[in-house]
């Protein structure tokens, strides 16, 4: 019996840096005297990479903690490494005593054997429209809590504007809040205020804003609608950057056809302000707008996020399993004991289930019945999932092969999925092993 089992070093000259919020750990070999300790600031960034080269260290592996890690991979990449971004469940270490020190030399082992895989990564001006893509979010969640806050200064003093209109910071319910800071108390006269498009009539809202004018809910009231505004305000500066940076990234793409008609997707408030279709056409050379069910939303941040790295993915699989859309098997003594999706924070994926989730609501969509039968089967949470399997799939290869999308492909997957049950059901009369009058006695109806 063998007692000791070898493995081929794949990476020779490698590294392994442990991320801490003070202190980088790197480990160039598997002897305590082959680890160093350094700071976080930029003089340390300076030091690693002059003890690394020093030690003909040519890759490094490091991983993701946090954002820790941000500063010192540029520094890395910038001084010609090959550094690859690990996430932290595939290096975790074996039982027994954790430190630091250890760590990173379980990282460099492993990058050396070849076991660890980089993550995605997007390039320097994809990492910058990233950053003003996940501040706007930021903005927008903000602008959110304190429209909460306004909603519940009104309920407070029993001005029940959330019962007669759909959103109490639209057109009808700015103008009626901005009255009521401005001292305006007559029902009636704040009823009039909303627009003739509201489906409530103006006695009824007149009814909904005869409230208590409690003089600290007015306070309150006052101070989150102008921090509302503040935020709103700054969403819209947020636009601009985006709009300036992405249509640097169209420098030097080729410039196509005049954009077909297609029906008028509807603008919501957390909707670019700027024109995103012809930018997203010109940059993805295919429009994505024909696909139902997708939104502005969903384009500008598939641009943020994703940007031209959609050919870096060998296959639509690879990329539905980046989005945690794919299940994930796990299998012991020949069967399947679980094949939940894994959990994920990818603001893509999310993006994706929030249209599956329209999707669904929709009553004519042509991925409605799909969405219906899975939600049938296995409730609506599986659905919205599969559901956004499918666009991702969908997008995959009207990127990567540049093709517009085929209406017809909807009546392609149904016909598909009917002679599945075709087959199905075939295999199934065949297991009864049925004599020629039950045959004919099922086929004719009874």
């Amino acid at each position: 019996m063998e007692k000791s089992l070898s493995m081929e070093v794949v990476n020779v000259c490698a590294a392994g840096i442990d991320v801490g919020s003070t202190s980088y750990f790197v480990s160039i070999g598997q002897q305590e005297d082959q680890v160093r300790e350094f700071g976080v600031y930029t003089k340390n960034h300076q030091e690693v990479i002059q003890w690394l080269k020093s030690s003909n260290i040519v890759t490094v592996a490091m991983e993701s903690t946090g954002s820790y890690w941000q500063t010192l991979f540029s520094s890395l990449q910038n001084a010609g490494f090959d550094v690859l971004l690990v996430n932290g469940k595939y290096t975790k270490n074996v039982k027994g005593r954790k430190t630091d020190v250890l760590d990173c030399m379980w990282i460099q082992k492993l990058h050396s054997l070849g076991l660890l895989s980089g993550s995605f990564l997007p390039d320097e001006q994809a990492r910058a429209l990233q950053s003003y893509y996940h501040h706007r979010q930021y903005l927008i969640r903000q602008s959110a809590s304190y429209m909460q806050k306004i909603q519940q200064a009104l309920r407070l003093m029993n001005l029940r504007l959330d019962v007669v209109l759909s959103d109490i910071t639209g057109l009808s319910g700015t103008a009626i809040i901005e009255s009521i800071l401005g001292g305006e108390r007559n029902p009636i006269n704040l009823a009039n205020l909303a627009h003739h498009r509201v489906k409530k009539s103006k006695s009824e809202i007149a009814l909904a804003l005869q409230g208590d004018w409690k003089e600290d809910q007015l306070f309150i009231l006052e101070e989150c609608y102008q921090f509302y505004c503040h935020y709103r305000t700054k969403i819209t500066e947020s636009d601009k950057k985006i709009e300036a940076l992405l249509k640097t990234t169209l420098i030097g793409k080729p410039s196509l056809a005049e954009l077909p008609e297609i029906k008028r997707k509807k603008r919501h408030k957390n909707t670019p302000t700027f024109e995103l279709r012809p930018i997203a056409y010109h940059f993805f050379g295919v429009d994505l707008y024909q696909i139902d069910g997708i939104s502005d939303g969903t384009i500008l941040c598939m641009l943020c996020l994703l940007g031209d790295g959609v050919d870096r993915f060998p296959s639509a699989k690879h990329l539905v399993s980046w989005l945690n859309l794919a299940p994930n098997n796990k299998i012991s003594g020949g069967k399947v004991l679980s094949s939940r999706t894994p959990k994920g924070k990818n603001k893509l994926s999310l993006a994706l289930r929030q249209a599956a989730n329209v999707i669904g609501n929709m009553k004519d969509h042509p991925l409605g019945s799909f969405f219906s039968r899975i939600a049938y089967r296995k409730g609506r949470g599986a659905a919205i999932t599969a559901t956004a399997r499918k666009l991702a799939t969908i997008i995959y290869h009207m990127l990567t092969k540049k093709v517009d999308f085929d209406p017809n492909y909807y009546a392609i997957e149904k016909t598909n999925h009917r002679k599945k049950n075709i087959r199905s059901l075939q295999r199934k009369i065949a297991s009864l092993e049925l004599s020629a009058n039950e045959k004919a006695f099922i086929f004719q109806g009874g």
